[in-house]
């Protein structure tokens, strides 16, 4: 709070609410945390709008990005987009008051106590969607494995991205019965229009088409800094005179630290704030420092390097860049997607980069992206196969529907 994290929406965040008209329909409360799932919600959103018309659906996220994101993504589609509440009885109390729910959908495995028993104790049907759980989260609970069993009495359903995600929430203490295996939503990737009209003003705006662009996408402290010096050797070489780099860091709080980052390193720069000017075509480095537009940028590249990767954080999605038909470069480090990179590498449609040393790390994400560029046959090879898994795998979004069916009354494809 001292960071302002949560003074966005601090009311909401309260429980109180803006006002709220159903329309005497059942409500359907969708919860997003932050960016990542509200991109991902979008398939979900459109399936349970087609095959639950008379059902009216509110839309919650945590964070402020998360919000803004939804806004723009959602606002045609929900009747009501809000932060969610503080978990205390209070604040969760009145804004299932003005909600009154019938059904409760969680993106991703956000279990708040005090929000799940409330809202079992008023009858709310509770599902999780998209659940997924890594080996750390289920060590980290399993020290409070009697708590969770009463947290997960709450849940009606738990619809899980893998069957090893299925396996952990069980070893938490879900009932079997309750876990439903559906795939992973990510997979079905909406075309959108507007992003589509984006992708073509920054073609033009920053001259894409007269070079060859890598964007690394969601990046993390300190990869920024790994990241230039390989940039700084690969740029060096005459060969590779065209190549550019966009730099999409993760958290918007470190857009002008990674700026700064990019000047030091004696790089010429723009971000995608500034006003459009001349520099924008000239530029080595772009910083896209702007929530919710990485999706239009993946069409623009050659290689797309994901972060998050490089150090122990876990990795971020590689879905978007492959379903955009792009080579993606990762780090070793990638637990939060660890069922989704797997099948990637088993498939030969992903570079992952070995554990080493941060010298030995710039060497070997240099040398990668060195290779991508003077073989574009291996990239578009892997780009290929990265797509070919994306439509092997859609259908998840409507799988979710399926099985939330009967919590909504078996209603489906009912006015």
């Amino acid at each position: 709070m001292r960071r302002g994290k949560y003074a966005a929406g601090f009311r909401q965040r309260l429980g109180r609410l803006p006002a709220f008209d159903a329309e005497g329909k059942p409500v359907i409360w969708l919860h997003c945390v932050s960016v990542g799932e509200t991109q991902a919600a979008r398939p979900l959103v459109d399936e349970l709008l087609k095959d639950f018309p008379g059902h009216k659906l509110v839309i919650s996220t945590t964070t402020r990005t998360g919000q803004e994101v939804a806004q723009n993504l959602f606002a045609d589609k929900a009747a009501l987009i809000f932060y969610f509440p503080f978990d205390w009885k209070f604040a969760v109390r009145r804004a299932l008051k003005t909600i009154n729910p019938q059904v409760v959908l969680l993106m991703e495995t956000e279990l708040w106590f005090n929000f799940l028993r409330v809202a079992h104790k008023s009858n709310v049907k509770i599902a999780i969607v998209n659940g997924r759980l890594s080996d750390r989260s289920v060590n980290r609970y399993m020290w409070i494995r009697k708590f969770m069993i009463r947290v997960l009495y709450y849940v009606d359903l738990a619809l899980m991205q893998s069957q090893q995600d299925g396996n952990r929430i069980k070893e938490l203490g879900m009932k079997n019965s309750r876990i439903r295996v559906t795939g992973n939503i990510k997979f079905d990737q909406p075309v959108d229009e507007q992003e589509n009209l984006l992708t073509g003003d920054f073609r033009k705006r920053f001259g894409i088409a007269d070079s060859r662009l890598i964007v690394a996408a969601s990046t993390h402290d300190p990869e920024e800094k790994w990241l230039l010096e390989a940039f700084s050797a690969i740029k060096n070489s005459s060969e590779n005179s065209k190549v550019r780099l966009m730099i999409v860091p993760r958290h918007p709080e470190r857009f002008s630290e990674v700026a700064e980052l990019v000047s030091s390193n004696g790089f010429t720069s723009v971000r995608r704030s500034a006003e459009p000017g001349i520099a924008d075509e000239l530029a080595d480095v772009i910083l896209l420092d702007s929530i919710g537009e990485l999706r239009a940028v993946f069409p623009l590249a050659e290689i797309v390097f994901v972060g998050g990767s490089l150090i122990p954080h876990g990795g971020q999605n590689i879905l978007e860049p492959a379903a955009a038909h792009k080579a993606i470069i990762t780090g070793p480090y990638t637990a939060n997607f660890a069922a989704i990179v797997s099948e990637f590498l088993e498939k030969d449609a992903l570079i992952q980069l070995p554990v080493l040393g941060k010298a030995e790390m710039t060497d070997k994400l240099q040398a990668a992206i060195i290779e991508l560029l003077q073989k574009p046959e291996v990239g578009r090879k892997l780009a290929d196969k990265a797509f070919s898994i994306m439509q092997a795998n859609a259908g998840a979004a409507e799988k979710t529907v399926k099985y939330l069916a009967p919590l909504l009354d078996g209603r489906a494809n009912t006015p």
